[in-house]
């Protein structure tokens, strides 16, 4: 009499990297699809690996928290077009281009040193960020929302600031160091 076969059930990422893998080496799923979340992951941990870490205040959501990250990291190494990849809908291409450039003139010496967010209101659909950029003393309000069909795009940034002088303006309404809390009467989205 042959013995049943145990079956584990695995938890966590490697168990569902394993099942994948398992079920798209039956065909049933698309290997391809694999490798492009796969090339995602990489992409991020190598982002990760290769800049400073980021100081978190407030309450973000795990992907305003990565859409901040990224757009510091895209600040940091200058690149405008990945940058700009980071837009909400909003705006057109050119304001997108418009102000990525602005904001990597103006911030990138500092985007790749000590920098703190400071997470505003609650993440279920919009967010109002305050960058601190510690070696410089400059602060940046950026606002994020989910983007596309019911968020279907993932967190996007708002970027419609072709004009120099408003894409590199200080937020009055928040407090000189992280952490403080928006005041009573700052600006809602």
């Amino acid at each position: 009499m042959r013995r049943p076969t145990r079956t584990a059930v695995a938890t966590g990422r490697r168990g569902r990297l394993a099942a994948l893998v398992t079920v798209s080496g039956l065909g049933l799923l698309p290997a391809a699809g694999c490798a492009s979340a796969d090339d995602d992951l990489t992409a991020y941990q190598s982002d990760y690996a290769n800049h400073r870490p980021l100081a978190v205040a407030g309450y973000p959501s795990a992907g305003s928290l990565e859409a901040v990250q990224k757009l510091l990291w895209r600040l940091a190494d200058g690149n405008t077009a990945a940058l700009a990849e980071l837009a909400s809908s909003d705006g057109t291409d050119a304001e997108h281009r418009a102000t990525a450039g602005h904001w990597i003139d103006a911030y990138r010496p500092a985007a790749g040193q000590e920098v703190t967010a400071d997470f505003h209101d609650d993440p279920t659909a919009r967010q109002t960020v305050v960058l601190y950029f510690h070696a410089t003393r400059q602060r940046k309000q950026i606002s994020l929302r989910l983007d596309g069909r019911a968020g279907a795009d993932g967190w996007r940034v708002l970027m419609r600031e072709s004009d120099p002088a408003e894409a590199t303006a200080e937020p009055t309404w928040a407090p000189e160091t992280p952490g403080g809390g928006r005041p009573t009467g700052g600006p809602a989205f």
